[in-house]
């Protein structure tokens, strides 16, 4: 198992940027002083020791000596963006509701937003507790997303909106 101190002989991480820098030559292709991971088109991905890890994983267990007992949060949705202030820990369920942008799935391009073609008009709907509950059909995608984040404000009590993320960065 990985640890602090082995992964501080590896590597040096930057707080403020969420960056993993090699201060080793760990292979060939790796250089000293270069970053350390590659994107995955979601998250940072470090290989250590021949295991692979997620930097933000890495980032908890670099600063607070353990890794994380629940899963992490990347507070801004950003899975690439492993800056310690963007970093809390969360059980899968908090994690779920700290969603700020719609799956690739979704066509309605809003996040708790589809259309029904049964009513012909779009509908907003949110999950809690691991139970789905319709909020409302609507005539506009922008009405259903606004009643959305309504609900979402009063059931996900997790969720930061992203006005408030903008505040603070």
């Amino acid at each position: 198992m990985l640890t602090q101190d082995r992964l501080k002989e590896l590597l040096s991480y930057d707080p403020e940027t969420g960056i993993f820098i090699n201060v080793v030559q760990r292979a060939r292709s790796i250089k000293i002083g270069s970053a350390a991971g590659w994107d995955d088109n979601e998250y940072i991905r470090i290989e250590i020791d021949n295991k692979t890890y997620r930097a933000h994983r890495l980032a908890w267990l670099y600063i607070y000596g353990n890794f994380p007992k629940k899963g992490i949060d990347h507070i801004n949705g950003n899975k690439a963006d492993n800056r310690l202030v963007n970093l809390r820990e969360a059980s899968d369920l908090q994690n779920g509701q700290n969603q700020h942008n719609p799956t690739k799935r979704n066509t309605s391009g809003y996040l708790g937003v589809s259309w029904s073609k049964r009513e012909n008009k779009f509908v907003a709907q949110i999950r809690v507790n691991r139970k789905g509950r319709q909020i409302g059909f609507f005539n506009t995608a922008e009405e259903a997303h606004e009643a959305y984040l309504k609900a979402k404000k009063q059931d996900h009590p997790f969720w930061i909106p992203i006005n408030k993320l903008l505040e603070t960065e």
